[in-house]
């Protein structure tokens, strides 16, 4: 893992590789969210630029970081408006590949009044990526302080992500999201994991009800692999499993109205935070404030706050 990288843990804009998906997210409003079978008649709906992969990089972008992005788009309209938008937030694009052959990647997401949400998600040309397009770009990985990976890019290029990332000593921080059926043993050979309740609970096969069983699902996962996890509970906060400790980390209260993109903005802010202090659970506490923000907005990645207004939310509990 990637604890032996001699990398400044006080660096003012640290290197974040993201190997991921992206995505443009179309968003439907509703009242409440359809039963199978059921058609509802919704209020609004909305495009919106996001994909796991590049959510995390524009939140790990304003959070403070020198981002660079691994991924792929199709040859459609939706691919220009997508790369505008990442190079936007000053995210290198140089090792995005461009599939004529298939569509980028479209996630369909309904979000009720609470601000809960179901989405549905095509890989398009997330789907193509290879282990062979990641080795191919092997440099940006091995540069960077840490590398992001999430679930929406196939397993393969993940895990050569992975071993890449592991014996260039660079961090690796996984968001579990969407949940696999099966883990291959090395995809938890990191330095971090982050699923919310019910991805804990695939990952572990055992409820995820309390923080109880949070700890339980924790331990789980550390011994699966993972050198440390962080368990995202919602307005409970976050319980974070070390070596050294088990701490559950205070949530901040907020009105949530959208929660696509919480996690994401948690696992973006997460890394570029542990890298400038070297304190985990620091990290954590201020994830928790982007995620917090993020959600009391509407859409993914325009929802997305600023390392100033992450600071300023971090600095009044």
């Amino acid at each position: 893992m990637g604890t032996n990288k001699s990398t400044s843990h006080s660096a003012v804009r640290p290197k974040v590789a993201v190997l991921g998906s992206i995505n443009m997210d179309l968003v439907v409003r509703c009242d409440e969210l359809p039963e199978p079978g059921q058609t509802i008649m919704a209020n609004s709906s909305t495009e919106f630029c996001g994909g796991k992969g590049a959510n995390q990089a524009v939140a790990a972008s304003l959070a403070g970081g020198d981002v660079n992005i691994i991924g792929a788009v199709g040859n459609d309209a939706f691919a220009k408006r997508l790369m505008d938008n990442l190079r936007h937030h000053s995210i290198g694009c140089n090792h995005v590949l461009q599939r004529s052959e298939h569509p980028s990647g479209l996630a369909i997401i309904s979000v009720d009044q609470r601000g809960q949400n179901s989405i549905m998600v095509v890989a398009g040309s997330n789907g193509t990526l290879s282990a062979g397009d990641v080795q191919s770009v092997e440099a940006i990985i091995q540069d960077a302080d840490v590398l992001l990976v999430q679930l929406e890019t196939p397993v393969d290029a993940i895990l050569a992500g992975i071993k890449i990332a592991n014996q260039a000593g660079v961090k690796v921080i996984l968001d579990p999201a969407p949940a696999l059926k099966s883990i291959p043993p090395d995809l938890l050979n990191i330095d971090l994991l982050c699923p919310n309740e019910s991805e804990a609970a695939a990952l572990t096969g055992q409820k995820v009800a309390s923080v109880d069983d949070a700890i339980s699902a924790a331990i789980r996962l550390q011994q699966m692999g993972s050198q440390n996890v962080a368990i995202t509970l919602g307005d409970r906060g976050t319980l974070l499993h070390t070596c050294d400790e088990t701490t559950l980390v205070p949530a901040f209260e907020i009105d949530a109205v959208d929660t696509t993109a919480a996690g994401d903005a948690f696992a973006g802010s997460v890394a570029v935070r542990w890298l400038q202090t070297g304190n985990l659970q620091n990290a954590v506490r201020f994830a928790n404030a982007a995620g917090a923000l993020t959600a009391s907005k509407h859409g993914a990645q325009a929802s997305m706050p600023s390392h100033n207004e992450i600071e300023s939310l971090w600095r009044s509990r």
